[in-house]
């Protein structure tokens, strides 16, 4: 699993930082979403992907680690599988 963040859709709500603080962040000066961890354990994957289901803008797009050069799975926020940005 393979994790980016679009700063210009964050809102700064941190659900993400509430659900992953392990792997999330809220930027000090302006309250928008910082990542501690691009590539999380397996063990965190189940909670990155609620997070992500949980951002309310689409601001986190999780793509599979397959190296594969766009494998990233889109899905809209409404479906909330996986968000895109």
């Amino acid at each position: 699993m393979r994790i980016t963040v679009n700063r210009d859709l964050c809102v700064g709500s941190g659900n993400c930082v509430m659900n992953v603080p392990e792997v999330f962040d809220q930027d000090d000066e302006d309250g928008l979403v910082r990542l501690h961890v691009v590539e999380p354990p397996e063990d965190l994957y189940e909670p990155v992907e609620v997070a992500a289901q949980m951002c309310p803008v689409g601001a986190i797009e999780i793509a599979p680690d397959d190296g594969a050069a766009d494998g990233t799975t889109h899905v809209t926020p409404e479906a909330a599988t996986h968000v895109t940005t």
